[in-house]
């Protein structure tokens, strides 16, 4: 509101001007997009039955330009992306769980723009989210995709752990998946920092302000149920199942602990995103890798140990709203994402081409039916 008061009537009709041609422009590029990706992968049916692993990679691959598409609308307002901490593009082709701090919608847009430039994670990976996301206009694509769209609450808990464990049985290893992506906040920080205050008092708890303390249901049944389990209790080893080639999957080897911090504590939420209204801004992303073989997977020694995760995590940005930086760690490195701006323009042409094609196909038959 500073910035429009400075910049007067004429900042705020261009402003306006922008954000209705990026709101245009979006809404072109879902109504092609989508459809598209739906249809294509209609058309490539007889390849999945033919030769399930090699559909699958190809709607990995539609499933990365889909997400591409999602990062090029922040890239172009100026929203990026800077990283810290571990190097998680040598481990990229292993499976490992992701886990995120959660602050808003924007986090997902973060998420999709700074991962695609990790090997295959994004068409490998699974994405765990609120069931409300199910009914958004990416909601049929992360269906399609395998994603799993949990139900918050204490009366579907239990219910939906079970569910959840189902899903990863049978679409994990069959869709040959690698990453797979959780907030074990359950929900915004805005919307349970305070209930989660109230039950850290109660029981001793750290007093956290910008995260809250983990929910360890969807945790707990990920690591019993893609790794295995060794008599000490942690994790590690071979799961036993195949996967695509024969050969035995090592199954998850490390937990990828990921803190965003946006400047000033102020969330970019997926409006931001669309409309672009927001000055241009660096989002800032720290890694950190544990080897799945130092995880508890027992209840209460895995709960110590998610708890300590995210103790960490309200440190860390501590720090960085007092200093604008997270803090530099030995084996550390600090890196700007790039997209490149020709692939990004490339996807989206292909994406629109795709479209007119389609439109095409479905005018001609409409017209040798009607």
């Amino acid at each position: 509101m500073a910035q429009l008061a400075e910049d007067g009537a004429g900042g705020l009709g261009w402003l306006l001007l922008k954000a209705g041609i990026r709101f245009v422009f979006m809404i072109l590029n879902n109504c092609v997009a989508i459809p598209s990706y739906c249809l294509n992968l209609l058309l490539l049916q007889p390849l999945r039955l033919w030769d399930s692993s090699a559909f699958w990679h190809a709607e990995g691959i539609m499933f990365k330009w889909m997400l591409a598409m999602v990062s090029s609308w922040g890239w172009v307002a100026g929203y990026t992306v800077m990283e810290w901490g571990h190097d998680v593009r040598p481990i990229s082709e292993e499976e490992a769980m992701v886990i995120v701090n959660h602050q808003s919608t924007g986090d997902v847009c973060t998420l999709m723009m700074c991962l695609q430039d990790k090997g295959t994670v994004v068409q490998k990976m699974m994405w765990l989210m609120d069931h409300v996301f199910k009914y958004t206009n990416f909601g049929l694509v992360s269906l399609i995709h395998g994603d799993f769209f949990i139900r918050q609450g204490k009366a579907h808990r239990d219910k939906q752990l079970i569910y959840l464990k189902d899903h990863l049985d049978k679409y994990y290893h069959s869709r040959d998946r690698k990453w797979i992506v959780l907030f074990p906040e359950g929900g915004f920080l805005r919307k349970r920092r305070e209930t989660s205050q109230l039950f850290a008092k109660k029981r001793s708890l750290p007093h956290l302000t910008h995260v809250t303390l983990p929910r360890l249901g969807a945790t707990q049944v990920i690591l019993k149920t893609l790794s295995a389990q060794q008599e000490n209790g942690s994790v590690g080893g071979e799961t036993g199942t195949p996967n695509q080639t024969g050969n035995k999957r090592k199954g998850l080897q490390w937990v990828i602990d990921m803190t965003i911090a946006y400047p000033k504590a102020r969330p970019m939420d997926i409006q931001t995103w669309i409309f672009g209204y927001r000055p241009p801004s660096v989002t800032h992303v720290h890694y950190r890798m544990y080897p799945i073989k130092e995880v508890p997977v027992q209840a209460e020694a895995l709960t110590d140990w998610l708890y300590q995760r995210f103790v960490e995590k309200e440190e860390l940005l501590a720090h960085f709203y007092d200093t604008g930086s997270f803090p530099l760690q030995e084996e550390a490195v600090s890196r700007r994402v790039a997209l490149d701006p020709v692939w990004l323009c490339v996807v989206q042409s292909l994406a629109f081409a795709s479209g007119f094609l389609w439109y095409g196909v479905l005018r001609y038959l409409y017209c040798c039916l009607f």
